[in-house]
């Protein structure tokens, strides 16, 4: 945080606009186009490294750092032959590389509690015991909703996980909320224990897929 802020006072908002813009990016040029019906279980990859393109395509050029996908996390890995942790996105600081700023993606079938089990498993597990953001007091989970209203898997979220889950005061408009949670040290470790987590809920739309099979539809009857 100290890295961003030196950069930008404001450079956690920027951030995170870059990746609102490049999802508005994605879903114009994108995901408008795709059915979504077809799609199979790596819907979730798919989109995080298309949506990497989009956010890159948002930024500057001019910034201290870069997102990439699926970055290696080294600090509280298993001996070999266990592989790294690996966030779906990354923002990484050229010149302290060990000062990353991970976002983690999952696919939400529905608003249900049920089906954001997956996602809390991510705060819990990996950004509450340094297996992401070891040296950041912030991260994010993107959640890309298949069915359902933000506001109810929100809720979802915030019961599975426990906490209290805010509006972001930048991003109010969006489906943007922020979490405040404690982490323990593990000895010897030079860790933050105060950790933000961001929540965005995106939207997948199945408009597309409508349309196209209306159209499908439509031809095969005038055959």
């Amino acid at each position: 945080m100290e890295l961003a802020t030196s950069w930008r006072s404001d450079a956690i908002k920027v951030l995170w606009n870059y990746v609102w813009q490049g999802w508005d990016s994605y879903c114009t040029k994108v995901l408008s186009k795709v059915d979504l019906s077809e799609a199979d279980d790596q819907l979730e990859r798919m989109i995080t490294q298309d949506l990497e393109l989009d956010i890159r395509r948002a930024m500057s050029g001019y910034e201290p750092f870069m997102i990439q996908h699926e970055r290696f996390e080294e600090q509280e890995r298993q001996p070999s032959p266990a592989r790294p942790k690996q966030p779906d996105l990354t923002f990484v600081w050229f010149e302290h590389r060990s000062s990353k700023y991970p976002l983690e993606a999952k696919i939400l079938k529905s608003d249900s509690i049920s089906d954001v089990r997956a996602y809390v498993e991510e705060i819990t597990e990996n950004f509450l015991k340094f297996r992401y953001a070891p040296f950041s007091s912030e991260g994010g989970m993107l959640g890309y909703l298949l069915e359902g209203e933000p506001t109810v898997a929100f809720n979802s979220i915030s019961t599975a996980v426990s906490c209290n889950l805010s509006d972001h005061p930048d991003f109010s408009e969006r489906a943007h909320k922020i979490s405040d949670h404690d982490r323990t040290i593990p000895e010897g470790k030079a860790y933050t224990a105060k950790f933000r987590c961001h929540h965005l809920l995106l939207q997948l739309t199945k408009q597309s897929s409508v349309k196209k099979t209306t159209t499908k539809r439509r031809r095969s009857r005038d055959t």
